[in-house]
Parts: structure tokens; C-alpha cells; sequence
């Protein structure tokens, strides 16, 4: 489905898009930089016990999902996904009202 955006609405999706790569990496720069705080807190206190990989881990599991979806990488959840379900409701809806309008004829 072709769709024509006024330049209002291609700024809008823009300004969006821009605001989620920019949110993605402040989570990263916050990954960067709290991680090797949480390692040598971990190597200075108990360095026989790495418990500062689950830290590590933990963390860069949601950060490597948030780039997925930021970046359109993900099998799911991505743009076309997105458009398919706006698709779907808007026909949903569309049928809803159809059907509520012919039976109020």
C-alpha cells in the first residue's frame, strides 16, 4: 500500500526515529559506563566470585534486543510487523464500523 506523507508527517516519523536511535544509545553509554564500575567494584571486593557477570550479562541482553528493534534487526517486532498489524486493526475497525452502521439502517 502506497502511502503519500505530507512533510509534516515524514518530519514527525523522522523526529521519531531519531528519538529512538538516540534513546538506544544513551542506554548503551550507560551500559558503557556502568559495567566497569560494577567489575572492578566486583575485582576489588570479591575477586574469587565474578558476580559482576550477571551484571554484564543481564544487562546486555535487553541492550542487544533494544538494538535489534531500534535498528530493524529482530525476526519480530520490526516495521513491516508493524505495519502488517496497523493494517490488521485498521481493517478490523474499518468492518466494525461497516457492520455497525448497516445495522443501524
Amino acid at each position: 500500500m502506497e502511502k503519500n506523507y505530507t512533510e509534516a508527517e515524514r518530519y514527525y516519523q523522522a523526529h521519531k526515529r531519531v528519538k529512538e536511535i538516540r534513546e538506544f544509545y544513551e542506554h548503551l553509554t550507560v551500559y558503557a559506563l556502568c559495567n566497569p564500575i560494577v567489575i572492578v567494584v566486583n575485582l576489588m571486593t570479591s575477586p574469587d566470585y565474578l558476580w559482576c557477570l550477571y551484571s554484564v550479562f543481564g544487562w546486555a541482553i535487553p541492550l542487544i534486543l533494544h538494538g535489534m528493534k531500534v535498528f530493524n534487526y529482530g525476526p519480530f517486532f520490526n516495521k513491516e510487523w508493524e505495519e502488517r498489524k496497523i493494517n490488521e486493526i485498521m481493517e478490523k475497525e474499518y468492518k466494525i464500523n461497516v457492520e455497525k452502521h448497516s445495522s443501524e439502517s
